[in-house]
């Protein structure tokens, strides 16, 4: 699944990894049920609601998108510990060659398993990569009963307004 990135983005979204209809279309956060695209958009993040297709578009608005894992499946809880670890070292790396001002990682449970700290809330973290800073966002897949597109719209918009902070 290729990325959408590009060097000094304001804000890197990292997903879990691809989804089997992401996978299949090319575009991350493909699947229908998935709310990253309408919160993307309910936050102020951008002007209109995109489609998947649109993802490359992201990069005007200072915005790209990577996953944690590069492995499809069909839901996240079929990754290893192993997987996320590796994942978490790969995706640092990535991080401080492109530099972005945020990295946001959206899946509370990804980002402890990712970068083994379990005490990790939805928020801004302590840790740093690089010169990013790093925020956990709740996961928009359909399967979080937890968040409404309205609480995640609210703490997706949290982080737009830190990006524009200098």
């Amino acid at each position: 699944m290729p990325d959408v990135v590009a060097d000094g983005v304001s804000v890197l979204f990292c997903g879990i990894n691809p989804g089997l209809m992401t996978a299949a279309t090319g575009h991350h956060f493909a699947r229908p049920g998935n709310r990253f695209w309408p919160v993307l958009h309910l936050s102020g993040f951008t002007p209109r609601l995109m489609k998947p297709s649109e993802q490359e578009e992201l990069l005007s608005f200072g915005l790209g998108i990577t996953n944690v894992v590069a492995r499809a499946t069909a839901r996240a809880d079929e990754l290893s510990a192993e997987e996320y670890r590796e994942g978490g070292r790969l995706l640092a790396e990535k991080v401080e060659r492109l530099r972005p001002r945020w990295l946001a990682v959206v899946g509370v449970t990804a980002y402890r398993a990712a970068f083994d700290d379990r005490k990790a809330r939805v928020g801004p973290q302590e840790r740093t990569i690089g010169s990013s800073r790093v925020w956990v966002l709740p996961n928009p897949s359909g399967l979080n009963a937890h968040w409404t597109a309205a609480t995640m719209a609210e703490e997706f918009g949290r982080l737009r307004t830190a990006a524009q902070t200098p």
